[in-house]
């Protein structure tokens, strides 16, 4: 039994790894376009690419989980010199006339998601490796300037 019912109506579980989808069934019950499906399709691949954000002494590493998808379907991009871009797409499985889907729970469609940079990296060395679905991203820091003073001067003294 759920221990809290949210403001939409719907029970969920404050134990719960499920992740709330804002637009599952925005458009199946009250439009039967499939264009408009199609847009909810895409518009639920956007909201569910989950992606990781953490910041080390060294670096800022974002971790993208994307299951299925090859290095060749997901671009890594800089824009306006601070703004990673990450986006791809993932193409839903076509129907052969023989087939009958039972259910279609796996996203499908183009995601994208941006991150603006703080000031302190160095994107020139930004680097990117995908290895078993998860597309690590990894922008190093810049070197402190008040640490590199200290550090020298530490140094000097010595």
């Amino acid at each position: 039994m759920a221990l809290t019912s949210s403001i939409f109506g719907r029970r969920t579980d404050p134990f719960s790894m499920d992740i709330w989808d804002p637009f599952d069934g925005l458009f199946r019950n009250s439009v039967s376009s499939p264009s408009l499906q199609a847009f909810a399709s895409d518009a639920s691949a956007i909201a569910n690419t989950r992606i990781d954000w953490k910041e080390t002494p060294e670096a800022h590493v974002f971790k993208a989980d994307l299951p299925g998808l090859k290095k060749e379907e997901v671009k890594v991009e800089l824009e306006e010199g601070k703004v990673l871009k990450i986006s791809g797409e993932r193409r839903r499985e076509s129907e052969e006339k023989n087939e009958k889907w039972h259910r279609l729970e796996r996203s499908s469609g183009k995601f994208l998601r941006r991150f603006r940079l703080p000031e302190n990296v160095m994107v020139d060395q930004m680097k990117a490796a995908m290895e078993n679905g998860v597309l690590t991203v990894t922008v190093p820091k810049a070197p402190d300037r008040d640490q590199i003073r200290r550090d020298y001067w530490l140094i000097v003294r010595q």
